[in-house]
């Protein structure tokens, strides 16, 4: 089969590869009909992550089921899936409590697990013509018949949409809700997306491309431009000088000006001056416990500078980590199948599989107009 395979620090190459195929009973093999190129996706291909050469790509994944383990009962051949970027195994202590991004069992030696991704199991990713789904009647989520026609919607439950609500689940967002997110890539517009499906009143976005951020203002969110200007000054302008009520972290440790300096604080940082005195943050973007490629000695540990001091006067929450996107993937595929949300707002390109490397260095790149990548095998 064909598949997008890491060679270096930026570098990938579309090569012929063993085909996928089911290992264990419990397998289901699909039809990759859709897969996304993520901005997780880019610490890899940037050499800041050990991932090995070799490796397929991929964890954001759609397609129709044609071959299924003796085992598998749920899940039927012909059916059209999303399949959650978390490979669980359902059974394990964490996965029984919903925690399916924490499986005990799926990575040894480490908590979850995850499709082409590094230190996340041995899990071939879907930016490939065929993928192997382990515990496919966990893992796959089917799709309505409306598939054919919203696909780029479906697409987003694999991972970004998940990913984004479940920064504004771990800020506790509620109606009439004040929230700044940081961020504009497609995780901070899916978690501006979800404030404002959850009732928020106001919906600010930092950052510094303006292509992301005319659209955050498409969906009905404030821009906040931090080449203007200091985005918290610019915040506290908005909402009275008190700061908003909760806080979104969408960007990781590869924060960075709009010189392109690192500053992996600085996003944090930034919500704790934005979030008002007993408000709330949730942060999903990306940390590593060590980068030894960061101009941060600090970060090359895996620590940040945080402002803990202003944080605990505050009297500040925070919550973090990975989606479990089981927790959530069921409701938001329901929305888009209701028409009432239409998450493939920010989709600026489909391509053919043959077209990756291309892609791969316009998204690393920023480059105006390539906001979300989805590659058709």
């Amino acid at each position: 089969m064909r598949a997008v395979v890491f060679r270096g620090p930026r570098e990938v190459a579309v090569e012929e590869v063993p085909d996928a195929r089911i290992e264990r009973p419990t397998d289901v093999l699909i039809r990759v009909t859709s897969t996304a190129i993520c901005g997780s996706d880019l610490h890899m291909y940037e050499g800041r992550t050990p991932m090995e050469a070799g490796r397929v790509l991929g964890h954001e994944n759609v397609g129709e089921v044609v071959e299924i383990g003796p085992a598998v009962d749920r899940i039927k051949v012909g059916d059209r899936v999303c399949v959650p970027f978390n490979v669980a195994c359902g059974y394990c202590r964490n996965c029984e409590r919903g925690e399916t991004a924490y499986c005990l069992t799926t990575n040894p030696g480490r908590a979850g697990a995850a499709y082409g991704y590094a230190n996340m199991g041995p899990y071939r990713g879907g930016q490939a013509e065929l993928l192997r789904v382990p515990y496919g009647d966990v893992n796959c989520l089917r799709l309505p018949p409306d598939v054919a026609e919203k696909e780029n919607d479906y697409a987003m439950l694999a991972d970004i949409w998940p990913t984004g609500y479940h920064a504004t689940e771990l800020a506790g967002v509620q109606a009439g809700d004040s929230v700044a997110v940081f961020g504009a890539g497609p995780v901070g517009l899916m978690a501006a997306y979800s404030a404002m499906l959850r009732g928020a009143s106001m919906v600010l976005v930092v950052d510094h491309q303006s292509d992301r951020l005319r659209l955050a203002e498409k969906i009905g969110a404030i821009a906040i431009d931090d080449r203007q200007g200091d985005p918290v000054e610019q915040i506290l302008e908005h909402t009275r000088g008190q700061g908003t009520d909760k806080g979104c972290e969408c960007v990781g440790w590869q924060a960075h000006d709009a010189e392109g300096h690192e500053h992996p604080a600085s996003t944090m940082n930034n919500l704790v001056r934005s979030v008002r005195a007993t408000g709330a943050i949730g942060a999903v973007g990306v940390f590593v416990a060590q980068d030894s490629r960061s101009p941060d000695q600090l970060m090359r540990k895996g620590e940040v500078a945080f402002d803990m001091g202003r944080f605990f006067q505050k009297g500040l929450r925070i919550g973090s980590g990975q989606t479990n996107v089981k927790a959530y993937n069921r409701r938001l595929r329901d929305l888009i199948a209701a028409g009432r949300a239409q998450p493939s707002f920010l989709v600026s390109h489909n391509l053919g599989l043959d077209e990756a490397p291309d892609a791969y260095l316009h998204f690393d790149q920023r480059d105006d107009g390539w906001t979300k990548v989805i590659l058709h095998p």
